[in-house]
């Protein structure tokens, strides 16, 4: 049973997290209603293993009387007003001027708050929307049809304190609502605080940098260039990383490519988006891609990406995320060959127009972690080479051909739709 009132914001969001504990593990993202509900959000992110974002919506005053709402716009200027707008005084002219001054605002919340970073993708997410309380709800209404309309696979609805009736207007918006206290009468959401001091935007953008919990990791994993010893040689990478990754995609290229392809590079960043680390490197040498034999020597690719793999354990930043391989043409064989000798160790694999045919039959069969064969429906023949290797596979392997696609998936929206059933694979296997 819970007591009013809550000390503060960080009371309210340490039981917040416990009545949201069934989403520890799936990695959540958590959208805060600045600048009130990032505190909280902050809290609830942490103590779920969530990532932290805003969702950036504001409520239309009445005219005279700003504190009463009317309505509400989000992020893409969709203006939800509530039934009574009209008997509030609000018009045509009113609404569409008032609309305009606070997206203006939003729009210097997200430069302000998220500088040179997009909001977060949330398509195939468990998304959590938190606000401190709601009064009209209409704030928490446009927040949850703005996110709806981005396709999270789970829609939750988190609030320390409401209005009994507010929260049965948000409850066939979201797929569940959790919420603490309905007190009746209802007060403003404040009267429930001891605390409720305003937040400042100072508090709001230290808040999204990072956990805010004593003890907890802050540090990211190192991002830019970096250098993977292989035996004899050095090879060169990028890595990327976005705050509180879900794991880490390395990328094995295919033969004549290196770790400038543009199309993983494509992908990369569509993973990026999606919460997830890459790295991209090179197998061979300059010397030695000049080498045509060198490039097809599949058990020579594999050694170099096991080296990077036992690179990345080394890495205090990167050892505990879930790992996943992602091999096009001739990696894809190097990839399926580290995933079957290290099984505890890669966590999924996706091969985009891959010859996994070019692994040895022993790899294939050993193969333990969940593997997904894109190919192009016009590639005819390294698809049949992906259908054989499939069969070869004892543990099982998902096929997926991309309707019309050459082997390049060089077609208008072909590599698009490769990055995207990439990334929904690592969401679900990491």
């Amino acid at each position: 049973m819970v007591s009013l009132p809550f000390l503060d914001r960080d009371d309210a969001g340490r039981q917040l997290a416990d009545a949201l504990a069934h989403y520890r593990g799936t990695q959540p993202v958590v959208l805060a209603i600045p600048r009130g509900a990032v505190p909280m959000g902050r809290v609830v992110a942490d103590a779920l293993g969530g990532e932290l974002d805003v969702v950036l919506v504001r409520k239309l005053g009445a005219p005279g009387n700003p504190e009463f709402a009317i309505g509400a716009v989000d992020e893409h200027g969709s203006v939800l007003l509530n039934e009574y707008a009209a008997e509030a005084g609000a018009d045509t002219a009113y609404t569409r001027r008032v609309a305009q001054r606070e997206l203006a605002l939003i729009r210097e919340r997200r430069a302000r708050y998220r500088p040179g970073r997009p909001a977060t993708v949330l398509a195939g997410r468990t998304v959590i929307v938190v606000d401190d309380g709601l009064a009209t709800g209409a704030t928490m209404v446009a927040a949850l049809r703005a996110v709806r309309a981005q396709g999270p696979a789970r829609l939750v609805c988190a609030v320390p304190v409401a209005a009994a009736d507010s929260l049965a207007r948000v409850s066939a918006l979201a797929d569940e609502v959790v919420c603490l206290a309905t007190p009746r009468p209802f007060h403003a959401v404040g009267s429930h605080y001891l605390d409720f001091d305003s937040v400042a935007d100072e508090e709001v953008i230290a808040l999204l940098t990072g956990p805010a919990a004593k003890g907890a990791p802050a540090s990211l994993p190192p991002e830019g260039p970096v250098h993977i010893p292989a035996g004899q040689v050095v090879l060169e990478g990028d890595l990327v990383s976005p705050p509180s990754p879900r794991g880490l995609v390395l990328f094995v290229h295919g033969s004549g490519s290196s770790r400038h392809s543009t199309r993983n590079r494509y992908v990369a960043s569509v993973l990026n988006r999606r919460g997830f680390s890459t790295l991209l490197f090179d197998l061979l040498t300059p010397q030695e891609d000049r080498d045509t034999a060198a490039r097809f020597d599949v058990p020579r690719l594999a050694r170099r990406l096991d080296a990077a793999v036992q690179w990345v354990r080394q890495q205090v930043a990167l050892r505990d995320l879930p790992r996943g391989l992602f091999g096009a043409s001739t990696g894809a064989a190097a990839a399926l060959m580290v995933a079957a000798a290290r099984p505890g160790e890669i966590d999924a694999v996706v091969s985009r127009g891959g010859r996994p045919d070019l692994a040895d039959t022993s790899s294939l069969s050993r193969v333990q972690a969940p593997t997904l064969l894109i190919v192009g429906g016009a590639d005819l023949q390294v698809l049949e080479l992906n259908r054989a290797a499939q069969a070869a596979m004892p543990q099982g392997a998902s096929l997926t051909v991309v309707p019309g696609a050459t082997h390049l998936f060089e077609e208008p929206g072909a590599l698009e739709q490769v990055a995207a059933i990439a990334a929904d694979w690592f969401a679900r296997w990491l």
